[in-house]
C-alpha cells in the first residue's frame, strides 16, 4: 500500500482524549482548506459538534457518541449507582437530541447505557471502567465492520468501472476504509482502477468537500460534478454503479441518506445503472416499518441562502425548505450491502434474515 493511500484510509478523525475525559475530533466543516482538531469537553460541545457536522457520518457519529458519554460520565464526582445511573441516562438523552435521523447515535447511546444498567450491583468506578472497554469495541468493530462492507460492495464492481457517489461515506464518516467508498479504496490498495464521480452535495458539499478530498488524495480518479449533472454522466455511459451510503435503513429496505440521495436512485432506475446502499447492521432499524416512519431533521435556512457565498444568494424574506435528508424507496435499491453479506429484495426477509443469523 502506498503511504498517501494509507494516510487517508487511516484517518484520525474521532478518538478519546488522553484523560478521558474528553473527546478529539476532525472539525470536517474546516476541509478541505484546514485540518484543525477540536477537543471536545462539556456535554454542550460534543451536542454541537454532533449538530453542527464537525464530526459526521453516522457510524462516526456513533463512535463520537460513545467516546462522549463515557468521557461525561468520567468527569461526575458521584459514587452511588443510582445517581450516576440517572445522570447518565439523562445526558444521553441530550446527546441523542442532538441529531434525529442517523439511527447509529440512539444505538451506540443505548449499547452504553445497557453497560449501566447490567452492572447496577457492581461499584461505580468498576462500572466506569465497563464503559471504556466499550466505547472502545464500538470503534474496533466499526473498523472491522468497514473492511468487511469494503470486500462485499468490491465484488459488485469491476476494474475500470465508473461509480457515481453522493454526500461522503469514507473514512472520514467511519473508522477505516468507509461504507460507500470503502470498495473503492480497498479496490485501490489491490490494483484496481476506478472513474469516480462525486456529486457536490448541495448545501453542504460533502461530495466537493470530503469525498473529492479523500478520492484525490489517495490518488483515485475523481471527478466532481454538481448534483444536477449526474443524469447526463449516466447517459454518456460513464457511470456502471451508484454506491451511497445511509443513515437508518428500514424493515421494508427503505433508506434514508443524505439529501439528494433519492433523486440519484431514480436517475440510475432510468439509464439501468445498479443502486447499492451499503453501512453496517447498526443502521438498520428493524422496529421502523418503512420510510415513512423515518424522522427527517430540518436545518437552517440559511444553508441555502447564505452558506459557501460571499454575499447571500437569495432574498432574506425568500422561503427556504432545508431537509439533511430524504428516503430512497426501497424499489429502488438493487442491494444493501452490510458487514454480513449483500441484502436483495424482497428486503423484508433478507434484513430480517440478517440479524436471525447474527451471533
Amino acid at each position: 500500500m502506498d503511504s498517501d493511500l494509507k494516510q487517508v484510509t487511516h484517518i484520525d478523525n474521532v478518538r478519546l482524549g488522553g484523560d478521558e475525559k474528553s473527546v478529539v475530533i476532525l472539525d470536517q466543516t474546516q476541509l478541505p482548506n484546514r485540518t484543525v482538531y477540536l477537543t471536545l469537553r462539556t456535554a454542550e460541545e460534543m451536542y454541537d459538534a454532533i449538530r453542527l457536522l464537525q464530526v459526521r457520518g453516522a457510524p462516526a457519529i456513533g463512535i463520537c457518541a460513545a467516546y462522549s458519554i463515557y468521557a461525561l460520565s468520567r468527569q461526575w464526582p458521584l459514587t452511588d449507582y443510582t445517581a450516576f445511573a440517572e445522570t447518565f441516562h439523562a445526558q444521553k438523552e441530550y446527546l441523542n437530541s442532538s441529531r434525529p435521523t442517523a439511527v447509529n447515535l440512539s444505538w451506540a447511546l443505548n449499547r452504553m447505557e445497557s453497560v449501566v444498567a447490567a452492572n447496577a450491583k457492581a461499584p461505580v468506578e468498576a462500572v466506569l471502567n465497563l464503559l471504556g472497554a466499550e466505547c472502545r469495541a464500538i470503534h474496533e468493530e466499526d473498523i472491522a465492520m468497514c473492511r468487511s462492507i469494503s470486500e462485499h460492495g468490491l465484488g459488485l464492481i469491476k476494474d475500470g468501472d465508473g461509480v457515481l457517489t453522493h454526500c461522503n461515506a469514507g473514512p472520514l464518516a467511519t473508522s477505516r476504509y468507509g461504507t460507500a467508498l470503502g470498495p473503492l479504496f480497498l479496490g485501490r490498495e489491490r490494483g484496481m482502477r476506478f472513474r469516480v464521480f462525486s456529486d457536490e452535495t448541495r448545501p453542504l458539499l460533502q461530495g466537493a468537500r470530503l469525498t473529492a478530498y479523500e478520492l484525490q488524495k489517495a490518488g483515485i480518479d475523481v471527478t466532481l460534478i454538481c448534483d444536477n449533472m449526474a443524469s447526463i454522466v449516466m447517459k454518456n455511459g460513464w457511470v456502471q454503479a451508484c454506491f451511497v451510503g445511509c443513515d437508518r435503513v428500514a424493515a421494508n429496505g427503505d433508506a434514508a441518506n443524505k439529501i439528494g440521495t433519492s433523486g440519484v436512485a431514480i436517475l440510475a432506475k432510468h439509464y439501468g445503472i445498479p443502486f447499492y446502499v451499503l453501512g453496517p447492521t447498526s443502521t438498520i432499524d428493524l422496529n421502523c416499518p418503512n420510510g415513512n416512519h423515518i424522522p427527517i431533521e430540518l436545518r437552517d435556512p440559511d444553508e441555502i441562502r447564505e452558506k459557501w457565498y460571499a454575499e447571500p444568494m437569495a432574498l432574506p424574506e425568500v422561503k427556504c425548505y432545508n431537509p439533511a435528508f430524504d428516503v430512497t424507496d426501497h424499489t429502488l435499491i438493487d442491494g444493501i450491502v452490510t458487514e454480513k453479506g449483500i441484502c436483495r429484495p424482497p428486503y423484508t426477509e433478507s434484513l430480517a434474515a440478517l440479524f436471525a443469523t447474527r451471533p
